[in-house]
């Protein structure tokens, strides 16, 4: 599990593709403190398992249907990437519960400057955007973000100068794709409201929900 809370921005070293999947190798610094090899690192939000360390580098392997979900396919060496290695038991809930399974990609549509922050509009599919919620939780890339406005279609975040200055947010730019994770606590209250589970809108105010 993570937080969202990046701890620091790493690169690209090597990515080999395969029909569907790719082998990716990515250096970093501060990750290495005490990465073992099977311990899980976010890279861009995507939950990866460190198969072999080297020095200053980490090498994972992305099955098919990461690739179809997210946009690790996209990078090449020397492409930036958000790292975040799982939180541990007695660490700080900085951010949010981030599992690190991302639901699919957005859109980046639009990125405006207001005073301190920057506002980034996000267009996502029907699919994602019933999860997503006005002063919710989104994870964009990896990065905890809170949901600041919610159109048809799409959404915004309002990100602040640290969040700007230590994630690879501003990298990006119009018409760019952007790995999304939804706020995982809606998904499963919309599983339990589903009539198998016997958890129905009557059987709550029969129960005094």
């Amino acid at each position: 599990m993570f937080t969202g809370i990046i701890e620091e921005v790493g690169q690209v070293e090597q990515i080999i593709h395969g029909s569907l999947s790719c082998r990716i190798r990515i250096s970093a610094d501060l990750i290495f403190s005490d990465l073992k090899l099977g311990d899980s690192v976010a890279v861009n939000g995507v939950c990866l398992t460190a198969a072999e360390i080297s020095a200053n580098t980490f090498t994972a392997d992305v099955m098919a249907e990461t690739m179809r979900r997210t946009g690790l396919g996209r990078l090449v060496p020397g492409s930036r990437v958000n790292l975040e290695r799982a939180m541990p038991a007695n660490g700080r809930f900085g951010g949010h519960i981030v599992s690190g399974h991302i639901d699919g990609t957005g859109t980046v549509l639009s990125m405006k400057r207001e005073d301190n922050a920057v506002w980034i509009r996000i267009a996502a599919d029907t699919p994602i955007m019933k999860y997503i919620v006005e002063k919710g939780s989104v994870a964009l890339d990896g990065i905890s973000l809170t949901v600041a406005e919610v159109t048809a279609g799409s959404f915004a975040v309002s990100v602040i100068p640290h969040t700007a200055a230590n994630t690879t947010l501003l990298d990006k730019k119009n018409g760019d794709s952007i790995n999304i994770e939804c706020d995982i606590i809606g998904k499963y209250i919309e599983r339990m409201m589903k009539p198998a589970t016997g958890i129905t809108e009557e059987f709550l105010k029969e129960n005094g929900f």
